[in-house]
C-alpha cells in the first residue's frame, strides 16, 4: 500500500482523507513526529499549503527521507463578506472554534441581501526536488441562519449545498465527499498520480 503524507494534524480532515482515499495509507504530522507550528503567512489558499507542504519536505528530508508530501489549505468564502472569510476561515472569530466561527459569519452576513458562499480547496503536491503541482476544488451554495445538522465540521451546519439542496450539516459522509470542495481537490489529484 503507498503511503501519502498530509501535512496536517486536523482530525477531521485526515478523515475525509482517509474515506476519500482508502487504497492508501495515509500519514499525517503527528506521525511524523513534527510538533512544530506551521506559519501559513500567503496570501492565497495555494501559497498557504505550500508553504506547508515544503516545510514538511523540508523535514523530510533532513531525515533523508524522500516521499512526496501532499498539503491542503480550504476554507469558506462568502460573496457577501467579500471573500471572507477565506484562508482565514478556521480562526475568522477564534482559532479552531467552529462555532463562534460559524457565528461570526452569520452575524456578519445578517443584514446583508447576498448570502451565497463556496467552499475551496487547494491541494498541493510536493515532490522531493521543489517541484509541485496543485489541484483545486469548488462547491457552491449559500449561508443560512440557523444550524441544521451535526454531521461535518467547521461551517457545515449553517452551508446549504445547492447541489445536495441541504446543509453540509445534514449530509451523510458519502453525500459529502461526492460533491465537496475537498473530494474535488482530491479527484483531480488522484487523476494525477494514476
Amino acid at each position: 500500500m503507498k503511503t501519502i503524507i498530509i501535512a496536517t494534524n486536523n482530525k477531521e480532515k485526515i478523515r475525509e482523507f482517509k474515506e476519500m482515499l482508502p487504497k492508501y495509507e495515509i500519514k499525517s504530522l503527528n506521525d511524523m513526529n513534527y510538533t512544530e507550528d506551521i506559519i501559513e503567512d500567503g496570501t492565497s489558499f495555494e501559497e498557504n499549503a505550500i508553504i506547508k507542504a515544503k516545510t514538511i519536505s523540508k523535514f523530510l528530508r533532513e531525515k533523508n527521507e524522500y516521499v512526496d508530501v501532499i498539503a491542503e489549505d480550504s476554507g469558506i468564502c462568502c460573496d457577501g463578506l467579500n471573500g471572507e472569510p477565506g484562508i482565514y476561515s478556521a480562526r475568522y472569530a477564534k482559532d479552531h472554534d467552529d462555532k463562534l466561527n460559524r457565528d461570526k459569519v452569520r452575524n456578519e452576513l445578517r443584514d446583508k441581501d447576498n448570502k451565497s458562499a463556496h467552499y475551496n480547496s487547494t491541494i498541493v503536491l510536493y515532490h522531493p526536488n521543489d517541484t509541485y503541482e496543485v489541484f483545486e476544488g469548488k462547491t457552491y451554495g449559500r449561508i443560512i441562519d440557523k444550524e441544521i445538522g451535526h454531521n461535518g465540521f467547521g461551517y457545515d451546519p449553517i452551508f446549504f449545498s445547492t447541489e445536495l439542496n441541504k446543509t453540509f450539516g445534514e449530509a451523510t459522509k458519502e453525500e459529502k465527499n461526492s460533491i465537496s470542495h475537498r473530494g474535488r481537490a482530491l479527484k483531480k489529484l488522484l487523476k494525477h498520480i494514476k
